[in-house]
């Protein structure tokens, strides 16, 4: 018979509650956009009571739909995004909005303490970004005080979930070492850097750190009301989504790279040495005890739903009309062009850059004969520029390219963007079995601490299967790397520039 589980994953642009069976297979899911609230600019937050409430109904419709009892799912975890942050006050209660990881308020903040990175690198091994909890509570101290003064807990997207679920708070080793908040010699908090980003009082308001396959509660009977879950349902750590992706895509070792195209541009792979500062790479706690070697932006697959949002509002209607979506009417103009089709070069920079935190978005190769098809399919080829230049850090890391490339991510559900992507990168790339696949990490996390499997290596035998596999073709290849160094050459042009924009935005704003 088979045993079920339950993955709540807290992401960027979608909330999900997944259902998976011991073998992995994908049972049912339910999804409602992440309910972000844009007041200001740069402003990316959530209602916490909002969220809870949605999480609750999604959980009780995967269950009704995927016919099966309550009884029946044996174990639950939860997989959230990184960065952002999400507090409590000291009595667990709710009194401020969640921020989201593509929230850019604390830029300035950011780059303020990346000027002295060297200081603490040493320790946690980790640069500094805008979208960090650590630096987002040094924006709170200094621009609202009232909330800083009310923290009592410093959670994590994930812990937060299961803090509603459980009553218990903890937070998980992967997503602290992201977060800039651990010592990665002990895998302990240190308050050097809490002194670091002048936030001394957060120490003591730290949740204390557990693996992703602990047990460390059961569902609540208030949570089973909220949920349909049954109480006393054991409920695990889970895992940070960017290591949930990795292990679900059968990622263990430096052979394979781990690639998410999603709301984040994430390059990853797992090592048994620590990047170097120099490299600009980030480095975090791995579930199987390696280190996790990162190069990210926010400069992926949310930069083309904004551009479909903005300039085929028409299409999109009419798609509708018709019972079809916006993206299949794309993937068949995508099968039917080529990497010869559109000369406009597209910054992916509409939510933050990963060359100078001042970039913004631009088309650039516009001319009166350029049609809205050609602009559109710079997108799809702009945001695999952006990732190919975080995988060349990686690789001059590394040493060598990867057999492959793991992908997941929204940008999977495209076929013909698979295939850009391949031809970008001059990398095969794999895809897996199904569609939600930190789900399906967060499945094998709750697999391993139930004790049906002993270790990540076993589940992903029995969990992680390949379903297909996609090669670089010769002469796309070289028209896209052509593409590329002109990309690039770009981006240097104005490297000197993008500051120069932003103040004069500055000031127009302020008369």
């Amino acid at each position: 018979m088979s045993k079920y589980f339950l993955t709540i994953d807290n992401g960027g642009t979608n909330t999900k509650a997944i259902i998976f069976d011991d073998n992995g297979n994908q049972i049912n899911s339910v999804s409602f956009p992440t309910m972000r609230i844009e007041n200001k600019p740069g402003f990316h937050e959530i209602d916490l009571n909002d969220l809870w409430n949605a999480i609750g109904h999604a959980i009780k419709k995967v269950i009704r739909t995927s016919k099966i009892a309550a009884q029946d799912i044996i174990g639950v975890s939860c997989v959230g995004h990184g960065k952002g942050l999400y507090i409590l006050d000291n009595q667990k209660r709710i009194f401020t909005h969640g921020i989201l990881s593509t929230d850019s308020r604390a830029i300035k903040e950011a780059e303020r303490f990346e000027k002295d990175v060297s200081k603490i690198y040493p320790i946690s091994h980790q640069h500094v970004m805008e979208s960090q909890s650590p630096v987002l509570l040094n924006w709170l101290k200094n621009n609202r005080t009232d909330i800083y003064l009310n923290i009592g807990y410093v959670l994590a997207a994930k812990d937060f979930v299961r803090e509603r679920l459980t009553g218990q708070i903890f937070q998980e080793y992967g997503d602290a070492s992201g977060n800039n908040f651990l010592n990665l010699s002990t895998q302990q908090y240190d308050s050097r850097l809490f002194n670091f980003f002048d936030i001394p009082e957060m120490f003591s308001k730290m949740p204390p750190l557990k693996k992703y396959n602990e047990e460390v509660g059961e569902i609540t009977y208030k949570a089973a009301e909220d949920t349909g879950l049954l109480q006393g349902t054991p409920v695990f750590v889970g895992m940070f989504d960017i290591d949930a992706c990795s292990l679900a895509t059968g990622v263990v070792d430096d052979d394979y790279f781990s690639v998410i195209a999603g709301t984040w541009n994430i390059n990853v792979f797992p090592s048994k040495k620590l990047s170097e500062i120099s490299s600009g790479l980030m480095n975090s706690i791995y579930p199987n005890g390696l280190n996790l070697i990162e190069s990210s932006s926010a400069t992926s697959a949310g930069n083309l739903s904004m551009t479909l949002q903005s300039l085929m509002s028409e299409e999109i209607n009419n798609a509708k009309g018709s019972g079809k979506s916006i993206y299949d009417i794309l993937e068949d103009f995508l099968e039917h062009t080529d990497a010869s089709y559109s000369k406009v070069i597209f910054f992916p920079f509409l939510y933050g850059s990963n060359v100078n935190p001042d970039a913004e978005g631009a088309y650039i190769g516009i001319q009166s004969s350029t049609t809205k098809s050609a602009i559109i399919r710079s997108v799809y080829e702009g945001i695999a520029f952006s990732h190919r230049m975080h995988i060349e850090k990686l690789i001059k890391v590394l040493g060598h390219k990867p057999l492959a490339i793991r992908l997941s991510g929204g940008g999977t559900n495209s076929a013909a963007w698979v295939k850009i992507f391949s031809n970008i990168f001059n990398i095969p790339i794999q895809l897996v079995s199904g569609s939600e696949l930190r789900g399906l990490g967060g499945a094998m996390a709750s697999a391993i601490g139930i004790g049906l499997y002993k270790n990540i290596d076993e589940a992903i035998s029995k969990m992680v299967h390949i379903k297909k596999e996609y090669v670089p073709t010769y002469n796309q290849v070289k028209i896209y790397d052509k593409k590329y160094h002109m990309y690039v050459k770009l981006l240097n042009s104005l490297d000197k520039v993008w500051t120069n924009l932003k103040n004069m935005q500055e000031e127009i704003e302020e008369q």
